[in-house]
């Protein structure tokens, strides 16, 4: 399978008009354009089945390029992607390769940035296509999990009420649950940190995020703790706002990266 590397304005972008009230999406957009972010697209479409699989089992945070499966991508994808854009460039210190606490971080920061974004687009854009895929595939997760129908709407209710908490409880909550289970030895260990969160009013979403994938990927690296890493999360935690700490300090940088060649590499 031969892959075409293209830059987000070469992509059509799917439901971004469902978006189009959301501002943090727009400057994420433009972190991916002013940065000549890649993607990887195949010269000819690939099976959804097929990108996950090597997006999952090989993707790096230090090689620039998503693999997509044609040349479109839903504006979802576009912000979820530029959050880990962000995370690298903010965590990963002179060309080294990303910790396994910052991988962790920055996938927890994109994840409960899908969040967020369902409490926005409720009430705002109910046809959206991402509410369409996403609310059932977290209803399903929260029935599994013990949650009534009614507790919920409920949960959803308190999301559209207010969004930026919702980002930064989920996010704290999948930082904590994987950082704690990460280094765990036994499946008895393993089960008694899960139910030491399942107090947490996100605890029946935390299985929607399928984090033994979060947690494979990073056992390989050392187990060290990351400063830089932990020293964002306590930040975010002691934000008044925790996604305005991260629009100040990682969406708007001063400068921007070097452009990067066709292959990712910067350009000279």
């Amino acid at each position: 399978m031969k892959l075409r590397s293209l830059t987000l304005d070469a992509l059509t972008i799917d439901d971004e008009r469902s978006f189009r009230h959301v501002a943090l999406y727009g400057d994420l957009k433009q972190a991916l354009l002013r940065d000549g972010y890649r993607f990887r697209v195949p010269e000819a479409d690939a099976s959804w089945d097929r990108v996950v699989f090597l997006n999952l089992t090989f993707w790096s945070a230090s090689e620039q390029g998503d693999l997509i499966p044609g040349d479109h991508i839903a504006a979802d994808v576009v912000a979820h992607v530029a959050w880990h854009h962000l995370a690298h460039r903010a965590l990963s210190g002179a060309g080294a390769p990303p910790s396994a606490e910052a991988l962790l971080l920055a996938e927890a920061i994109a994840s409960a940035f899908d969040l967020y974004l369902v409490g926005r687009l409720l009430g705002h854009a109910p046809d959206a296509e991402f509410l369409a895929t996403q609310v059932p595939a977290m209803a399903e997760a929260a029935e599994a999990a013990g949650l009534s129908d009614a507790a919920f709407e409920a949960l959803l209710a308190s999301v559209s009420a207010d969004p930026e908490r919702a980002f930064e409880d989920l996010r704290a909550l999948l930082f904590d649950v994987t950082t704690a289970l990460r280094p765990c030895d036994s499946l008895s260990r393993a089960a008694e940190i899960l139910a030491g969160f399942d107090a947490h009013r996100f605890a029946p979403l935390l299985h929607h995020y399928e984090l033994s994938n979060w947690i494979l990927s990073t056992r390989p690296l050392p187990s060290s703790p990351d400063p830089g890493a932990r020293a964002v999360d306590a930040a975010l935690r002691s934000a008044p706002v925790a996604l305005a700490w991260l629009e100040e300090r990682w969406v708007r940088p001063p400068a921007p990266m070097p452009p990067t060649s066709s292959d990712g590499a910067p350009s000279t």
